[in-house]
């Protein structure tokens, strides 16, 4: 399919004589971004640095913060009200007040990717841990297990297929919000790229860029799949929705 779609692109550009600056053909986009190739590189690596930083954190974060939302009801009415509300303010928006507080560095770029992938990944992990069945956390009380032992040898180990839901939506999402990040400051990355080629109507190289990102959105994820799959086999079993 993906062959067909760019064979019928190539033909459509070249039937209806569309100008390069508003639709460029596959083997424009091909042709320009292999002349800069070494400059594109360069971006990719800074977007894939704000990504990794921006997604570390949402795991830092969000684990602890899952265990702390569904250790009681009473942390849960507190604290989630206040998830809600940070997902509620556009990340477009945001990124300007963060560059006007933090300076025009990686930073800001850093907290967007996170603000953007953290909060489904603490759904997921909370939502697992609270899947438990009640039979299997009675029997670990029956033997007398701690509340750090239920934690560690029932209720993580049980939520590891969620976990890694939450993992490939945030990883996907951390692409997204690098991105975000890099439209409103940045001096470098795909983001970057894609602003200042479309400002001077290189097209093609804006394109490169965008199917670059892609890419490398689809590589991440898969990256994560393996990484289940390789350690956690049990979990990745009957998952037949990913083709690695």
């Amino acid at each position: 399919m993906l062959v067909v779609l760019v064979v019928v692109w190539e033909a459509s550009v070249h039937a209806f004589e569309l100008p390069v600056y508003l639709l460029p053909a596959p083997s424009l986009i091909w042709v320009e971004s292999l002349a800069v190739a070494d400059t594109m590189a360069g971006h990719a690596l800074a977007t894939l640095r704000t990504v990794a930083y921006g997604f570390a954190a949402s795991i830092i974060i969000s684990l602890p913060l899952a265990v702390l939302l569904t250790s009681s009801r009473y942390v849960s009415a507190t604290i989630y009200p206040l998830l809600v509300f940070t997902q509620s303010i556009p990340k477009v928006a945001l990124a300007p007040i963060l560059v006007v507080m933090l300076g025009a560095s990686e930073l800001p770029r850093v907290i967007v990717t996170f603000l953007v992938a953290f909060f489904p990944l603490v759904i997921a992990v909370a939502v697992g841990l609270l899947s438990v069945p009640a039979d299997l956390v009675e029997l670990g009380r029956s033997y007398k297990a701690s509340k750090l032992q239920e934690l560690l040898r029932i209720r993580l180990p049980y939520a590891i297929p969620f976990v890694f839901s939450g993992l490939k939506v945030a990883i996907a999402l951390s692409v997204v919000g690098a991105v975000v990040g890099e439209f409103v400051n940045a001096d470098q990355g795909l983001g970057y790229l894609i602003v200042s080629a479309t400002a001077f109507f290189r097209t093609p190289v804006a394109f490169g860029a965008l199917i670059l990102l892609s890419v490398l959105g689809v590589v991440l994820f898969q990256i994560v799949v393996i990484i289940e799959r390789v350690f956690f086999p049990w979990s990745a079993e009957g998952d037949e929705t990913v083709i690695v």
